[in-house]
């Protein structure tokens, strides 16, 4: 799982094997570790939420996804799910867990898990 945040978006990048996962145990986390602490950033489905929401406490981002919802993505072809969240200053931030294709320009990355890419140009 990847995880890239730009100002009030959080976005997750789930490979394939980690779609299987999440839709078998209901999470997936992941930490990256550095000085002093570590930040720990979680997928979770929820059976008593309507709605994708948010929080962080004891240095975990935990994003949460309806359990309906999180069963339509996996068993799909749908791509991603995503949601705003009002903030109380009036602002929002962005939520977005999609499914990791294959990059279709060079990348030293390895992606010999991610989801076949659907187009075929940049």
């Amino acid at each position: 799982m990847k995880i890239r945040i730009k100002g009030n978006s959080i976005r997750l990048r789930i490979t394939q094997t980690e779609v299987q996962n999440f839709a078998k145990l209901g999470v997936l986390q992941e930490s990256t570790e550095l000085p002093g602490a570590s930040l720990v950033y979680r997928l979770q489905q929820s059976k008593s939420l309507q709605q994708m929401t948010a929080d962080f406490s004891a240095n975990t981002l935990t994003v949460y996804i309806p359990e309906p919802m999180a069963t339509q993505w996996v068993n799909s072809n749908d791509v991603g799910c995503a949601f705003n969240i009002p903030l109380s200053n009036g602002r929002e931030l962005a939520l977005l867990v999609e499914k990791d294709f294959v990059c279709l320009d060079n990348t030293a990355e390895d992606q010999s898990d991610n989801f076949p890419n659907p187009n075929t140009v940049c």
